[in-house]
């Protein structure tokens, strides 16, 4: 896909925040000293009357959103996943969650493809700290289009929403005429009999790839984009499970907690016999280099999954 257009999702965040304050003047956005980063800074230029920067103070600056929040605002709080997600986690749950208050969290900068930031950076734990919270709706976009259709659904939602966004530049794939967002509906990107793949965020593209490279080999694959980690689409699981009878999940996200989890959650409770093989982040911590190769190094570019599932199959 190297002649495909690639743009970061936290690029397609900011832009998104401008589009829905120019038509809803109740968004508000709040970020943690890192306009420039997170993007932000987008709409901070357009409207800066709607823009609180809290300084670097997460945990407050959750607290503040759900005033905002309780006096009929809409607010964006973002920050770095590891922030977010990690260090405002009682903030979260107990001032946005608990009173079920109308909060979308923009967290950009998560995952291994932080890259040279390292492992303090790489927050590879946060959907499974935010499909435990009550009523959090988890979001995890393929890439630019599908993360201002995200964004927008998000603030059309009434409650807490964790939108999670990347650094890396991703290819565009929600290209079809037919795309359309939904929040809890998955998204087949390739129908297949042999095995489905399961994918979320940036590894949806390498899924894409992979399932190219089975069909050489005589594999056909399925392509689930499963944005929404939470409320997950139980029936796509369930329709990919008695089609194929195996199914490889791929985030870029631990493999504790987070959509290999959810997955076998679904399939184990119908009590279905279908096998699962989980490709993630294998219960460690990353490491800083180049954002592509430690992609390749933990096993979540094209190549790496292909050989999982030949393994697997075989």
């Amino acid at each position: 896909m190297s002649d495909v257009k690639k743009i970061a999702t936290r690029e397609s965040y900011g832009i998104a925040l401008a589009e829905l304050g120019r038509g809803h003047h109740d968004v508000v956005v709040l970020d943690a000293d890192l306009a420039a980063a997170t993007k932000t800074g987008i709409f901070k230029k357009l409207f800066p009357d709607r823009h609180i920067d809290c300084g670097i103070a997460e945990c407050n600056m959750m607290g503040v959103a759900a005033g905002m929040a309780a006096a009929g605002a809409v607010p964006f709080a973002s920050s770095f996943a590891m922030f977010a997600a990690g260090r405002a986690f009682e903030q979260v749950r107990n001032s946005i969650g608990y009173p079920k208050l109308n909060v979308k969290i923009g967290a950009t900068h998560a995952g291994i493809s932080v890259g040279e930031d390292g492992a303090t950076h790489q927050c590879n734990e946060d959907i499974a700290l935010m499909r435990t919270i009550p009523g959090m709706v988890v979001i995890n976009p393929s890439d630019d289009i599908e993360a201002k259709a995200a964004v927008k659904a998000a603030y059309n939602h009434k409650g807490p929403v964790y939108l999670r966004f990347g650094r890396l530049p991703v290819p565009v794939i929600n290209t079809g005429k037919d795309y359309a967002f939904e929040i809890g509906k998955a998204v087949e990107l390739r129908p297949g009999k042999d095995v489905a793949i399961i994918a979320s965020g940036l590894t949806v593209s390498e899924s894409l790839e992979t399932a190219e490279k089975l069909a050489e080999y005589g594999i056909d694959a399925a392509v689930l984009n499963m944005h929404t980690l939470k409320p997950l689409d139980k029936k796509a699981v369930l329709d990919a499970a008695e089609k194929t009878g195996k199914i490889v999940t791929v985030e870029e996200h631990s493999v504790i907690g987070g959509l290999g989890s959810a997955v076998c959650d679904v399939i184990a409770q119908k009590g279905l016999a279908a096998k699962v093989v989980k490709i993630g982040i294998q219960d460690t911590f990353g490491e800083s280099g180049p954002a592509l190769e430690l992609i390749r190094k933990y096993g979540l570019d094209s190549d790496s999954i292909y050989s999982k599932i030949k393994v697997f199959l075989s």
